[in-house]
């Protein structure tokens, strides 16, 4: 017996018209184009307020045009091709990438059925039994556009780009599924519109926390944005993949990113927030006045605050957080986040198990799992067992120890209290003036 009593497409398409897919295909791409616009000037501005800067304030009230002069000023820039490069995939890479970004969206539903010129259709532009997994490969395959740019431009700094995008990919894509099957087994579809009526009673975030933790961490990993940035890490490789891309190469490359932002904000707020749907104060307040949330253009307006709540989280912990270490990357990847999805997954499909022998209640059951598997994580990831030490011990103790420049293989700089090796040289000056002060 399944959790819900939903299953396969819930969206209903029959009365929709060409005319009504290309309404809805044309905004989807509207949408995402200003969407990008206006999180290029929110980014900046939040990030601003956050290190108590002004941002862009100047261009049009509150700094919203800034956008519009920094487009220009990208499209309008040299465009040069690179004489060694495989001409054929430098030019289309920047495409895939942008390409792929664009279509995930058509898959997601941003709203109930409404009334569009007299018909009746979802606010969707197309829905499937395994919408899921639709968006899992175009995300997939938008990754190929950064490997084989980096690839094809036949650059050293590039080529470590690409192959890094390719192996956060793997890394974290890994995660990210795991963790999103728990969901797939809940509600009994793979139907983004499904899962969104699945929580009709119920948010996911609540039911199966674990799996939301993890997509969390992943899905900066998969829009490579700090702390998960080493595909373009401007200290150790410049600018990465797309280093020597220019102008609008460049530009499509730089629009897919924000797009995917976009695109990973709605994806959590489909399958973990309930999607379109209000909670159940909102619901409340609404039914006071004999009115429903649920309905109508409303919606829309609530998908819209969520989405821009976890845009807001990607800035914010831009502005946080330092970029991890490749080592440290892969390391949480491969031995944090891909056993703790396996984890929580065993635990899902042996009370959905139990629940097919002996039928409970498994609303209760999760949710309490679900809490107690949380703080299993949040203490595996924050907790310390260790005596705080003051900073002065710390150095001590670091001046105590003897330093090589390395930390599990991986070349590293010295954190204070600690020194580096005199080079080979050094030292040969060093033996040669002992020996010269001897002999005198």
């Amino acid at each position: 017996m399944n959790l819900y009593t939903v299953g396969g497409v819930a969206a209903d398409f029959s009365q929709d018209t060409w005319w009504i897919w290309v309404i809805k295909a044309v905004a989807i791409v509207v949408f995402l184009i200003f969407s990008v616009i206006f999180a290029l000037w929110f980014e900046r501005r939040l990030i601003a307020k956050m290190q108590n800067r002004l941002g862009p304030n100047t261009v049009g009230p509150l700094g919203l045009g800034q956008s519009f002069p920094d487009a220009i000023k990208l499209i309008l820039k040299e465009d040069f091709w690179l004489a060694g490069a495989d001409k054929v995939i430098y030019a289309i890479a920047p495409a895939i990438s942008a390409t792929c970004a664009f279509v995930v969206m058509a898959v997601l539903p941003v709203g109930p059925g409404v009334s569009m010129f007299g018909i009746h259709t979802p606010l969707q532009l197309a829905d499937s039994p395994v919408a899921m997994l639709f968006v899992l490969a175009a995300a997939a395959l938008g990754e190929y556009g950064l490997v084989l740019g980096g690839w094809s431009a036949k650059s050293t700094l590039p080529l470590y780009g690409s192959v890094r995008a390719a192996t956060q990919m793997i890394s974290y894509e890994l995660a990210e599924g795991l963790s999103l099957v728990t969901i797939f087994i809940t509600a009994a579809t793979m139907s983004t519109s499904g899962i969104v009526e699945a929580q009709t009673s119920l948010w996911n975030v609540i039911l199966l926390m674990p799996a939301f933790l993890i997509f969390l961490v992943t899905m900066f990993g998969g829009t490579n944005r700090l702390p998960f940035d080493l595909t373009e890490a401007e200290g150790e490789i410049v600018a990465g993949a797309h280093l020597e891309y220019s102008s609008m190469k460049f530009g499509w490359f730089y629009l897919a990113e924000y797009v995917n932002m976009l695109n990973m904000s709605m994806l959590v707020t489909t399958l973990f927030f309930g999607g379109y749907r209000s909670g159940p104060i909102l619901t409340s307040l609404f039914g006071l006045w004999g009115g429903d949330p649920n309905v109508g253009w409303f919606p829309v307006l609530i998908f819209v605050a969520k989405m821009w709540t976890f845009m807001a989280l990607f800035v914010w912990v831009r502005g946080t957080l330092l970029r991890f270490r490749y080592d440290q990357f892969m390391h949480l990847g491969w031995k944090g986040l891909i056993p703790a999805a396996l984890g929580w997954l065993a635990i899902v499909m042996i009370v959905v198990g139990i629940n097919m022998v002996v039928r409970i209640n498994m609303v209760p059951v999760l949710t309490i799992l679900a809490v107690g598997y949380s703080l299993i994580l949040l203490i595996w990831a924050f907790g310390d067992d260790t005596v705080k030490k003051t900073q002065q011990e710390i150095i001590a103790e670091r001046e105590s120890e003897e330093f090589d420049g390395f930390e599990n293989g991986y070349p590293v700089p010295p954190l204070p209290g600690q020194h580096l090796p005199p080079s080979p040289r050094a030292r040969g000056r060093a033996t040669i003036d002992t020996q010269t002060i001897e002999e005198a």
